[in-house]
């Protein structure tokens, strides 16, 4: 196959995504909406994805379980891999863009049903962790869940203990968590601190100053990958409005009334250019943080992030300059 001198690799991964084109997977958790977050990450060039669902009631939460066990069902061979659940057990004070009135502490009766109707199907989760006991920490942690310490207002000490005791990720690094300070060093200290622990980011420039990314990248090295968080992909939505939780599209950033970001609106193909380009890390090494280094994170690197035998066909295309990301499906 002739690819005219473009460059090719697997399929990116993208493992916090909240909504595809048109639909928003909180507001509308059904199929629907998961077919348009991944048909929506394919055309450009993200193969594998966890639409990401976010603080919301129970039964928000069961039911977008639900639509991701159908999807999977019916269309075993996507990239859908299966589902982020970012909340509701998060704190307050870090709450983001997230609504206040469904954030809460955990009990072991939700945590064993998310747990129970969730088995095989969320992947990751979300939690501040410094709300949970060690013995419901244990309980996630044993259910096969990968869990995220995120949206957290740890100090260093808790985040530190979090991750002794087995957390191996945190959602969006330096964003809603507490920042590293020379007496307090918080969550951004613990994670810089830990050096088996995974750190996502999301590089346009606006969820973290490039010069930070680009110490990150020096302190985490191989641990540090690439995610979207994209409200929605393409910019095609403008303006947005799910309950209190309302986002504005302005510069190529959602906000909302608040001033708060309320999710990015990048693609993962965005954060490779800003890598290579805006933080000085090589190609190769901003290929491997959207490919092998979220699959390593999430534990299913023997699956899916390489070109190598007995892994998926699934491919993106791309030229020298780093535009024109385009999936090549075989």
């Amino acid at each position: 196959m002739d690819l005219a001198g473009k460059h090719i690799s697997a399929g990116f991964v993208d493992t916090h995504i909240n909504g595809g084109e048109k639909f928003y997977f909180t507001q509308h958790a059904n199929e629907e909406t998961i077919e348009d977050i991944y048909e929506s990450s394919l055309k450009l060039g993200t193969t594998h994805v966890l639409p990401t669902l976010i603080t919301s009631p129970l039964e928000n939460i069961l039911k977008g379980i639900e639509a991701t066990r159908n999807f999977l069902e019916k269309n075993p061979n996507s990239g859908v891999l299966g589902m982020h659940l970012e909340g509701p057990f998060l704190n307050l004070a870090k709450r983001g863009a997230h609504l206040a009135r469904y954030i809460k502490k955990p009990s072991n009766n939700e945590l064993e049903e998310i747990i129970k109707y969730g088995k095989g199907i969320i992947k990751l989760m979300t939690i501040a962790a410094e709300n949970f006991t060690p013995k419901q920490i244990d309980m996630l942690l044993e259910s096969g869940i990968k869990i995220s310490l995120g949206h957290s207002n740890a100090t260093y000490k808790q985040a530190k203990q979090a991750y002794n005791q087995g957390i191996t990720l945190c959602t969006h690094l330096y964003n809603a968590m507490t920042q590293m300070g020379h007496r307090e060093p918080g969550v951004v200290g613990a994670t810089f601190d830990s050096p088996e622990v995974y750190a996502p980011i999301i590089l346009d420039g606006f969820h973290c100053d490039y010069a930070a990314a680009r110490i990150a990248y020096k302190i985490k090295q191989d641990k540090l990958f690439l995610i979207s968080d994209a409200l929605f992909v393409g910019e095609k939505v403008k303006q947005f409005q799910w309950e209190e939780f309302d986002a504005y599209l302005e510069n190529r950033q959602y906000r909302n009334s608040e001033g708060n970001l309320a999710g990015a609106a990048v693609s993962l193909a965005d954060c490779v250019k800003n890598a290579v380009e805006k933080v000085g890390i090589s190609l190769e090494e901003a290929i491997k943080m959207a490919t092998i280094r979220p699959a390593k994170a999430l534990g299913i690197d023997a699956k899916i992030g390489q070109i190598a035998e007995g892994f998926p066909a699934k491919f993106v295309v791309f030229d020298e300059n780093l535009t024109n990301f385009t999936p090549l499906i075989l």
